[in-house]
């Protein structure tokens, strides 16, 4: 199976070019799934349904969101009419929506896609390790699903990795988001599982994770209040993670960094050029 899993959507630059890039990678590259990270796709915060619409229309066949998933308080409602919309595993129970989803893919197999939040620096959420647990022992990798990705929103390098450790063998894949950086460690894992501690985002790098530079810059250098920060405006760049699954056993063959657009060094999987 081809996954493409796309890092943080921030603004209306990371939709710009989601809208523009997807659908031609999806018949180039001949994926079978992508997923993408929606949870900054509103102006930087959260994620609305008009927006929704327009990524799965894109082709994305999940989106997964994060610690701005109920910024935009229609999320609240319309994600449960959002089938292919999933927040954090881990919220509370009772939380509107759901945490992990089965996916039918675009080559006629099914995919569990989960999204789970750390607690390192972020919000005192339930176990992730635990909910996690839960999900793969209700949907394990072949005898339920032909694929599982996940997708750790998380601010801690350690508890990604640690995750990605104890799902190997497990999972097609474990991908990190929320830091909006790309990082240089990704791998196929000795159990057979691929990882990258973060895809990076999706949108405009000349920013400070995607928002107008001079705002966090403010509160840096003069400790001031400023007004709520504002997504970058300028070109978009695609970030994400590209995975080549065994059919046989679901678990990761190849894995390739995805950076396409401004401001980075362009990267592509070559074993699909």
């Amino acid at each position: 199976m081809r996954i493409l899993f796309i890092g943080d959507v921030v603004g209306r630059s990371g939709r710009a070019i989601v809208l523009e890039r997807l659908p031609g990678l999806i018949s180039k590259w001949k994926l079978d799934l992508a997923v993408v990270n929606g949870e900054n796709a509103a102006g930087g915060f959260g994620i609305t349904e008009v927006i929704y619409n327009e990524l799965i229309d894109a082709g994305a066949d999940a989106i997964t969101l994060g610690n701005h998933a109920w910024d935009q308080r229609e999320a609240l409602v319309f994600i449960e009419r959002a089938p292919k919309l999933i927040r954090p595993v881990n919220f509370p129970k009772g939380t509107p929506g759901r945490g992990a989803a089965l996916i039918d893919t675009k080559n006629g197999k099914r995919a569990l896609v989960i999204n789970v939040m750390g607690r390192v620096f972020m919000d005192p959420l339930d176990d992730p390790f635990s909910a996690v647990e839960r999900e793969l022992a209700a949907c394990a990798l072949k005898s339920g699903a032909d694929a599982i990705l996940i997708d750790m929103h998380c601010e801690a390098t350690s508890e990604k990795q640690s995750m990605a450790y104890f799902v190997d063998g497990r999972a097609s894949l474990l991908v990190g988001t929320h830091t909006h950086v790309p990082t240089a460690d990704h791998r196929v894992l000795p159990g057979g599982t691929a990882f990258q501690s973060d895809v990076g985002m999706t949108g405009d790098f000349d920013s400070v994770i995607g928002m107008v530079k001079d705002q966090p810059l403010e509160r840096f250098l003069r400790k001031l209040p400023t007004s709520k920060f504002e997504a970058a405006t300028g070109p978009g760049t695609l970030c994400g993670l590209a995975v080549e699954t065994d059919d046989k056993t679901g678990l990761a063959k190849r894995v390739a960094p995805v950076r396409l657009g401004a401001h980075l060094e362009e990267a592509r999987p070559a074993f699909w050029e």
